[in-house]
């Protein structure tokens, strides 16, 4: 489901709206999805990235899709910038500082294959977000990630070390499947 130009704008408002109830009343905002148009009421699965001068403040999302698309919206935005653990809560001045990022999730799909260079070579670079699983370990990346790790086989790489893994482990047990996102923000309202 594409989203027009407005529902992209009332999107990034409440993200930015959700910050700043944060910021006044410590809890994210809190809507009346009535009051929204009905693709918006849709449950989708989002992550909200902040970035502050080009680099990362915050970034929480959910992989699968248990809440309304504007709810989800305004309570990961809330989280990317009270509840990331890397980075320390955003502050009433950061705010006119912050670009907001949004992706909306499509349904993940399981990537079948018969080794890791199998993998490697089913991998769609720039298009695919992916998440690897292995026993208890697991991990993602949005497909924006790609403008920082452009091949195919160091995305997997670095993948496998944010779930916890060596670069270098394999193991037959190993599940990874793909999502695309719609991205919304950084200038892309077109």
């Amino acid at each position: 489901m594409l989203l027009n130009k407005k529902n992209k704008q009332i999107l990034l408002d409440l993200a930015y709206q959700s910050i700043q109830t944060g910021l006044d009343t410590g809890h994210p905002l809190n809507i009346n999805l009535r009051d929204y148009p009905f693709e918006l009421s849709q449950q989708r699965a989002t992550f909200v990235t902040l970035e502050k001068n080009k680099q990362l403040r915050g970034c929480i999302g959910m992989l699968d899709a248990v809440l309304p698309l504007a709810e989800d919206i305004c309570e990961n935005a809330y989280s990317a910038a009270f509840k990331d653990p890397r980075f320390p809560k955003v502050e009433q001045i950061e705010l006119a500082d912050l670009d907001i990022h949004l992706s909306i999730l499509s349904p993940s799909e399981e990537i079948v294959f018969t080794s890791e260079q199998d993998l490697i070579a089913q991998i769609r670079p720039d298009i695919d977000g992916l998440i690897l699983e292995s026993g208890l370990r697991k991990g993602t990346f949005l497909p924006s990630v790609w403008q920082s790790i452009p091949t195919s086989e160091q995305f997997l790489q670095h993948l496998k070390q944010k779930a916890g893994l060596a670069k270098n482990f394999w193991s037959d047990q190993i599940k990874v499947y793909r999502y695309t996102t719609e991205m919304i923000g950084d200038g892309r309202l077109e």
